[in-house]
């Protein structure tokens, strides 16, 4: 039995699709805050059970008999190094053969901000006794793509990157490298650096937005706190704001690229090129 949690959330609905094409719904466990959100991935036969990661009681009983699990970092920045450590606790307690983590590129070495708290979980793991699997993910195409419409709109795409290269894929492909990682045997102990197969700078990026949309985008690298501050500008809050910001600067060390190709050899085949991505990102 396999279970996902934070399976109603965008990463967890995609890897639930790509297990599907592997194994049984019956033998699928659908993880979530709340199952009326879920209703869906019910009807397809998979099993939902309600599961908070501060609750803890929830999660005992929510992994029962689950031999397989995936912990999809959570969302909850600053909260996540307990409320995932609350997920470990009651794998072991449950008697979970093997938990797989999406942890973060190089979270062992990262000076991104989120790394911290991955480099706790990682931490609780091996303290743990359990059996585990890293599934460092590198950055998802979608954290850029969703700023093309604007960029089309205003000619500009926004960063403090200078020249650094971003070695992003599809949240799809992650998703799939994911279940690749669920459903063989062997994983207990690995650590997987994940990334896309093809890098770019923000400036490659805005040049691609340019030629497939036909306007003038250009990219404008900004001091780290002026980027923040275009961010604030543009409506986000100050958090999300300094953690866009402090991304964008630990790119610009190198932080976020990655040339061994790890993730198209688990999954078999290359990853889904940018360019791919930011024409899903344009108005048709």
């Amino acid at each position: 039995m396999i279970a996902v949690t934070g399976a109603t959330g965008q990463l967890g609905r995609l890897v639930i699709d790509a297990l599907l094409k592997r194994v049984n719904a019956k033998g699928l466990v659908a993880l979530v805050r709340d199952p009326l959100k879920a209703q869906d991935l019910g009807a397809q036969g998979i099993n939902v059970r309600k599961a908070d990661y501060s609750q803890p009681e929830s999660l005992k009983s929510a992994l029962v008999g689950v031999e397989r699990l995936l912990l999809i970092s959570s969302s909850e920045i600053g909260q996540r190094s307990a409320q995932h450590r609350a997920v470990i606790d009651a794998a072991r307690s449950a008697g979970v053969q093997l938990l797989a983590y999406t942890s973060l590129l190089h979270a062992d070495k990262s000076t991104l901000g989120l790394a911290v708290e991955h480099r706790d979980t990682e931490q609780a793991l091996a303290e743990s006794g359990l059996n585990y699997v890293l599934l460092r993910n590198g950055w998802y195409s979608e954290n850029y793509i969703a700023s093309v419409p604007p960029a089309v709109e205003h000619g500009a795409i926004l960063g403090c990157v200078q020249e650094g290269r971003i070695s992003s894929a599809a949240r799809a492909d992650y998703a799939e490298a994911a279940a690749v990682v669920l459903t063989s045997e062997g994983q207990a102990g690995k650590v997987y650096e994940l990334a896309g197969d093809e890098s770019y700078s923000l400036a490659e990026l805005a040049s691609e937005v340019a030629k497939q949309s036909g306007s003038a985008v250009v990219y404008t690298d900004l001091p780290e706190q002026d980027f923040k501050a275009a961010l604030i500008g543009m409506g986000l809050p100050e958090g999300f704001a300094a953690l866009l910001a402090d991304s964008d600067a630990a790119a610009a060390k190198g932080d976020l690229f990655e040339s061994s190709r790890q993730l198209s050899q688990l999954i078999g085949r290359p990853t889904t090129p940018i360019a791919e991505s930011v024409a899903t990102a344009l108005p048709r």
